[in-house]
């Protein structure tokens, strides 16, 4: 037996590595939905390319297959949440790599404020305690569909389920506003300062208030001069 088949690569990386604009793009669509790698967004440009050239050869050729095939198209675009009910194929050419980033499970998990953060949708996702209609999914770049984002929750048996634990997000967090907040806090720091500010003042007034206490006076002792004690012996 020779050596086992290797497996293709199911996307295709960047002609050129370094390309400033190719980069700076890259690294601002990394800074929004928090990527492991470069390779994620690879894969989901390799995937919209896919779609655009299937796009452009259903609507060269007018054969019976090529009808098919672009019912076909529209019908698990459609599905995924990509194009609405009455897009034509043509629409397909106007889709943009955010709209694929949009639906991938990562993004929903943040989006139904099941956690706070990318960063912290993801590891969820990693650490299987993320279902996807009742079975585990631990893989952020997966695209749902409409029908399935409904059934997107924790796993039963983990301790996220608890609506009471730490790391979940509470409604009360969403709604408070930081500038409340700030007025809270420089509000007591004011008024420690002005009970201070009084309490120094009327100590004051009563060390003033005081009478003074006179110290006792001293007994003066009369000396006797020395002439007096020569003449009394």
């Amino acid at each position: 037996m020779g050596d086992p088949k290797k497996s293709k690569s199911k996307f295709s990386g960047p002609l050129h590595p370094w390309r400033e604009e190719r980069i700076a793009e890259e690294t601002e669509l990394d800074n929004e939905f928090h990527f492991k790698n470069r390779s994620e967004i690879w894969k989901l440009k390799s995937k919209l390319s896919n779609f655009f050239l299937q796009a452009k050869k259903n609507i060269a050729l007018r054969t019976q297959q090529s009808e098919k095939e672009k019912i076909n198209l529209l019908r698990k675009l459609k599905a995924l949440g990509l194009l609405q009910e009455n897009a034509d194929i043509e629409d397909v050419l106007g889709l943009e790599l955010k709209d694929l980033l949009r639906r991938r499970l990562q993004s929903i998990v943040f989006k139904k404020d099941l956690a706070r953060s990318m960063k912290q949708a993801r590891q969820f996702i990693v650490h299987n305690h993320i279902t996807v209609n009742g079975k585990k999914v631990n893989s952020p770049n997966y695209l749902i569909s409409l029908s399935e984002e409904g059934s997107v929750a924790f796993s039963p048996h983990s301790s996220f389920t608890d609506e009471m634990h730490p790391e979940r997000v509470k409604k009360e967090q969403l709604q408070k506003k930081p500038e409340k907040k700030a007025e809270i806090k420089k509000e007591p720091a004011k008024e420690v300062k002005e009970e201070a500010k009084k309490e120094s003042v009327a100590e004051k007034k009563e060390s003033a208030e005081k009478p003074k206490k006179e110290k006792p006076k001293e007994a003066k002792i009369e000396k006797k001069p020395a002439k007096a004690k020569e003449e009394a012996k």
